[in-house]
C-alpha cells in the first residue's frame, strides 16, 4: 500500500491548512461560500467536521491512501444572522481539533445541503478578499479515473517538453 500522500490534491483544491492560514488576517471579515452559482445564505451553519484516512484500490489496481477532511455546510436562512466571520469559522475548526485530529495538509471536501436537496460534495478554490468579504468558491467534486488522470498528466508533460507542434512537424520530429 502506498504511504499517505496529500501532495496529490488537485490544483483547484485547497487544503484545510491553506484555508485557515489565508483567513488569519481577515478574522472579522464575513466568510461567504459560493456554490451552484450563488452564495450560501447568511444563516449557514457548519454542522459537522469529519477527518478520515482512506485506503483504496483504483480501477487500474493501483493502491492509494490519503487523508481527507469533510466540512458540512447547512445552507439555511435563519433570522437576522449575517455570514459568519472568518474568525468564527477558525474557532469552530479549533474546537474540533480538541476532539478530532485534523491534518492541515489533508484534502478538503465540503458537503453542502439546504436541508431539502441531497448533500453534494464540493472542492474549494483559493479564498478571495473582495470589498471586505472573504469569498470561497466551491465547485462540484467530480469522479475520476486515476490511471487515466495519471496518463493524461504524463502525456501533457511530454508534449510540453517537446515544444510546439506545427502543420509540417510533429512533436519532437
Amino acid at each position: 500500500m502506498s504511504a499517505i500522500d496529500n501532495g496529490k490534491i488537485q490544483e483547484d483544491d485547497i487544503s484545510l491548512g491553506l484555508l485557515l492560514n489565508t483567513l488569519d488576517g481577515e478574522r472579522d471579515a464575513p466568510l461567504v461560500f459560493h456554490y451552484d452559482g450563488r452564495p450560501v445564505k447568511p444563516g449557514y451553519h457548519i454542522t459537522e467536521v469529519k477527518a478520515g484516512q482512506f485506503s483504496a484500490l483504483d480501477c487500474g489496481a493501483n493502491p492509494e491512501a490519503w487523508t481527507e477532511i469533510f466540512i458540512q455546510l447547512w445552507d439555511i436562512e435563519e433570522g437576522d444572522r449575517t455570514h459568519m466571520p472568518a474568525g468564527k469559522f477558525q474557532a469552530i475548526i479549533r474546537k474540533v481539533t480538541d476532539h478530532v485530529q485534523l491534518d492541515g495538509s489533508a484534502k478538503l471536501t465540503f458537503e453542502v445541503s439546504d436541508g431539502v436537496r441531497p448533500m453534494q460534495l464540493y472542492c474549494a478554490a483559493m479564498p478571495i478578499l473582495s470589498a471586505g468579504t472573504v469569498h470561497v468558491s466551491l465547485s462540484p467534486r467530480p469522479a475520476s479515473c486515476k490511471p487515466r488522470d495519471r496518463w493524461l498528466a504524463e502525456e501533457n508533460s511530454k508534449a510540453a517538453a517537446c515544444g510546439p507542434r506545427t502543420a509540417t512537424r510533429g512533436c519532437c520530429a
